[in-house]
């Protein structure tokens, strides 16, 4: 599949559409079911899968997906997909369910293990970051002009560290406690990628379960934007290279000239 702007503002189109089946329910007073592995699940969710679903195979009918909300698929069929669209249809539901605004929705296009494509939209926030390899990483504000965005050299002295809202453990603490001084971020869901692609902050540690579809389309923006995902041993991170959609804990940052891996604990 060859990656062209045009594609890249279909994807765009896609996110922004299926965001704006989110936010009727968002603003009720909606039901929260309960999925097997204990993660909550709304009819937002269900209904921007449904909408990506239905659009993406319109536009690339022959490229398989890879969804949340439709992750029921053998290794040995998603083994031989060497192209596919990787798709969190609303990330960070928790953020949704407690209503602070920061849940979004990602698409991501994975190549030979790695996004090449990525389209981050936050419905309330009417903002969406949008990426694709060859072409550049962008933001664009509601009907405002997309803007380039790229990361930014960290202050080594006082680096922005993103702390998720839902998530953290001993372990980030004992990383914390690593750093000589940090300032603290608070972002939920894939957000937290972008405003490090976007230079508003350096580093989101991240040493606790995710799954790819979480990553993808995020890690797709700040990579194109000048940033990296790795894992504790400094490789980066790949997709749909084993039977589990499990990431391994990794180190998502702008400044890819600094030794973030100093600061994981011993």
């Amino acid at each position: 599949m060859e990656l062209t702007r045009e594609l890249l503002d279909n994807v765009c189109d896609i996110a922004v559409e299926a965001g704006q089946k989110t936010l009727p329910i968002y603003y009720s007073d909606f039901d929260v079911e309960t999925k097997a592995d204990d993660s909550p699940l709304t009819q937002a969710d269900l209904a921007a899968h449904r909408s990506i679903h239905a659009a993406l195979s319109a536009l690339t009918p022959d490229t398989p997906q890879l969804s949340e909300e439709a992750a029921d698929i053998d290794f040995a069929t998603r083994r031989e997909w060497s192209t596919y669209w990787l798709i969190d249809p609303l990330d960070g539901t928790k953020e949704f369910v407690n209503k602070n605004d920061q849940f979004t929705i990602n698409i991501a296009l994975i190549v030979d293990h790695e996004p090449v494509l990525g389209v981050v939209y936050a419905p309330v926030l009417d903002t969406l970051w949008f990426a694709a390899r060859a072409i550049g990483a962008f933001r664009q504000k509601g009907d405002h002009a997309p803007r380039q965005i790229s990361t930014v050299t960290v202050d080594a002295a006082k680096p922005r560290v993103l702390v998720s809202r839902s998530h953290r453990s001993t372990s980030i603490d004992a990383l914390l406690e690593r750093m000589p001084d940090y300032e603290p971020v608070t972002m939920g869901s894939s957000l937290k990628f972008c405003v490090i692609a976007d230079g508003d902050a350096d580093f989101y540690p991240r040493l606790g379960p995710t799954s790819e579809w979480d990553t993808a389309a995020g890690h797709a923006v700040l990579a194109i934007a000048g940033g990296q995902i790795v894992d504790v041993a400094g490789e980066p991170l790949r997709y749909n290279e084993t039977e589990s959609v499990l990431n391994t804990h990794f180190l998502a940052f702008g400044d890819t000239a600094h030794d973030w891996r100093a600061y994981l604990p011993e």
